[in-house]
């Protein structure tokens, strides 16, 4: 039997066909044209879904069941989209519309995070372990909890893990959720420029030179690689930026230790591409500063690795 994933974004469709080991054996994409119907949408979704199973020369008894990662508070229960801030979706039958544009028994939905923190449990940099909690560091912090294999969505209101909008900071920076000093207003990518755009600034109108300048013009902009460039070159104004970055990436970080103890944290989104060169100081200042830094297990924090497909394989493992 097969399974099908579909990674819902604002801005593609990706959907995915896998195979009993989460293999993704074929890929379809189309673009979501966020300003229509949610009803229009879905049928996109459920379209690309049945022309992977033409492609492959399937029939829909093939298909064990479709899994969709959406954005948003999805109703796993239901399988209803509750809230979604960038998409039509406000409790919208999502599973059952679906069915309606493709005939199939079972259908699962869940939160993209969600999703993609079980796709790096199920077979990604998680595999094996039954804690566990995928970070991603990209326009915002998000991220998915793992535990006891099974997604953690909150006992309320299927809300949870919205882990980029606990506090590090009291009274800190503005974030987009109205709340001031988020993790997500200091450890995103777009925090990262921010600051880096912040101290460019600064350093223009003093006259003080940096490499900050000339990578920013080697990249043609402004972003979260910039400040890594200027230290892996020797400034030290980089190297300062890069610091506070992880130092506070790090207080987040010692926060999901302490509070769920789980065997692995993984890090992915636009930042983690720094690879060991993020892990290694982030897991230095974490082990010193967790609550059980006097015990020999320690949480391992890693590298994501199933990048962009995190999503669809985490939608194609719903149902396990």
């Amino acid at each position: 039997m097969y399974t099908i994933g579909i990674d819902l974004g604002g801005t593609n469709i990706k959907a995915g066909l896998c195979d009993a080991n989460l293999n993704i054996i074929d890929k379809e994409s189309t673009l979501t044209l966020a300003h229509r119907s949610g009803e229009e949408i879905v049928a996109d979704m459920a379209e690309l879904a049945l022309k992977l199973v033409v492609r492959n020369n399937l029939t829909l008894a093939d298909i064990e069941y479709v899994g969709i990662a959406t954005p948003g508070i999805a109703n796993s229960r239901l399988g209803i989209v509750e809230y979604s801030n960038n998409l039509p979706f406000k409790n919208f039958p999502m599973a059952e519309i679906f069915k309606k544009h493709m005939p199939i028994s079972k259908i699962y939905i869940a939160n993209d995070a969600n999703a993609a923190a079980l796709g790096e449990a199920l077979v990604g940099a998680a595999r094996g372990s039954k804690s566990s909690i995928m970070v991603t560091l990209g326009t915002g912090v998000g991220g998915g909890i793992i535990l006891d294999g099974k997604i953690f969505s909150g006992g309320l209101n299927d809300a949870g893990a919205e882990l980029g909008h606990t506090v590090i900071m009291a009274g800190g920076r503005q974030c987009s959720c109205g709340r001031r000093g988020c993790w997500e207003a200091y450890s995103s990518a777009s925090a990262l420029t921010d600051i880096t755009k912040a101290k460019m600034k600064e350093l223009k109108i003093k006259g003080i030179p940096s490499l900050l300048f000339d990578c920013a013009d080697r990249e043609g902009k402004v972003s979260a690689r910039t400040a890594f460039n200027a230290k892996y070159r020797g400034d030290a104004h980089g190297e300062a930026i890069v610091n506070e970055y992880i130092n506070n990436l790090a207080v987040g970080i010692t926060n999901l230790v302490n509070t769920f103890q789980p065997e692995i944290i993984c890090i992915g989104g636009g930042v983690s591409g720094e690879k060991e060169k993020l892990i290694e100081p982030l897991s230095i200042i974490v082990a010193s500063e967790q609550y059980t830094r006097a015990n020999n297990k320690k949480t391992q924090i890693k590298v994501a690795t199933l990048g962009n497909d995190a999503g669809i394989v985490g939608a194609a493992g719903l149902g396990r």
